[in-house]
């Protein structure tokens, strides 16, 4: 039994009729943030996290 185009078009309906249209968008764009927020952390200054860990190397070894 495979899900079809009317099946998909009610659950739709019924999603924006419990949440309204706003509230949707207001989700959507939280996610956009988000992604958006976790792809900066991860390219911001790849360099630093490794000196922080060898500048803890050094401290421990004297």
């Amino acid at each position: 039994m495979s899900i079809g185009f009317w099946q998909i078009a009610i659950v739709v309906v019924l999603v924006v009729l419990l949440f309204g249209r706003g509230k949707i968008s207001d989700l959507m764009g939280d996610v956009a943030k988000g992604i958006k927020s976790f792809k900066k952390g991860i390219s911001e200054n790849p360099d630093s996290s490794n000196k922080d860990s060898d500048d803890k190397n050094n401290s421990n070894s004297n």
